[in-house]
């Protein structure tokens, strides 16, 4: 079990002092990741209000784009009545996102339970296009990570680090832009909730962007190997952005190997909808951007009523760059 904390502890004055200044390599970051407390925890918080779920629970799962909008994202969930809600790309402390805790602010929000872990310490304000936003020079905490918000306390739940190579702060590991270091690595939240039926394992996670087709597989091994140490036996959902597709030059998701492992392993993705998942947005203003990222992947459950979710509001906002995915499922 990962440590449960109420707040995730701040980076040090010395923590920032030694990334910006330690040579920017593969050994130093995972030298860094070694003693940087936040990286191997997850934060808690919220309150549920029942014991278990029903034997059949619906699940979303949606990358919200730093989470501009924390209680309208919530809203446009509400008529899903969703159990449990899967979230990556969530800020907390950012000053593009106006320093709040999204994830904490979501589950006030809609009455739930949250965990959060994180998946970088940014000490940069963003991209043009998020800078727009920012009240501040500064981020208070810097997190970025992904979440999970669910109607019920989860009974055991783990952080599980996906990568600790630095492939957006050593130089020698990523072609994208890391002028700014960014330290850590993609990872996912599991926890452990009681359900009618059993228990079951929930996974939130995010896989590589600016990577190849064999990067994303390497990482679902990781994943998968973590679920089986956490969770033997249990039946288990993973939602979230798996980028499948990204940065490829024809940008096709059915070249992605990571389908084909995972069948391999007693795991199937029969429920999910035909269909793109991604959009412009506020800060991904590319109208041409159409892509298929966001997945159900599942084992010893049965899924029925798979949607995706259009991430534009009733007002016309776009809440995300990314629309939400929903399914019902049910335990054998």
């Amino acid at each position: 079990m990962t440590n449960l904390v109420d707040h995730l502890p701040l980076a040090s004055a010395a923590m920032r002092k030694r990334i910006v200044t330690v040579e920017r390599n593969a050994s130093e970051h995972r030298a860094i990741m070694k003693v940087f407390p936040a990286m191997h925890l997850l934060e808690t918080g919220g309150k549920s209000e029942t014991s278990e779920l029903s034997k059949s629970f619906n699940v979303v799962a949606w990358n919200l784009e730093r989470c501009l909008f924390p209680e309208d994202s919530v809203a446009h969930l509400a008529s899903l009545k969703p159990d449990v809600i899967l979230l990556s790309e969530m800020d907390s402390g950012m000053s593009r996102t106006a320093q709040r805790n999204t994830t904490a602010e979501m589950a006030a929000a809609a009455g739930m339970s949250y965990l959060y872990g994180v998946e970088f310490f940014e000490l940069d304000l963003g991209g043009p296009t998020e800078r727009k936003f920012c009240k501040d020079d500064f981020n208070a905490s810097g997190w970025h990570g992904n979440g999970m918000l669910t109607s019920v306390k989860p009974k055991d739940a783990v952080l599980i680090r996906l990568d600790d190579h630095g492939h957006w702060f050593a130089p020698d590991e990523n072609a994208g832009d890391n002028q700014q270091p960014r330290v850590g690595g993609r990872m996912a939240v599991a926890a452990i909730i009681p359900t009618s039926g059993g228990d079951v394992c929930f996974v939130s996670t995010h896989l590589e962007s600016n990577a190849t087709v064999e990067h994303r597989h390497k990482q679902f091994v990781v994943l998968l190997d973590a679920i089986e140490d956490f969770a033997p036996n249990l039946p288990v959902v993973i939602g979230g952005d798996l980028n499948t597709g990204n940065h490829l030059d024809d940008a096709d998701w059915r070249r992605e190997t990571l389908f084909e492992y995972a069948r391999s392993r007693g795991y199937d993705w029969e429920t999910n909808a035909d269909g793109m998942t991604t959009q412009a947005s506020l800060i991904t203003p590319h109208l041409d951007r159409k892509m298929k990222l966001d997945w159900f992947c599942t084992r010893g459950l049965s899924g029925s009523n798979a949607r995706i979710v259009n991430a534009t509001n009733d007002s016309g906002t776009p809440l995300s760059d990314h629309h939400a995915v929903c399914a019902k499922f049910s335990v054998k």
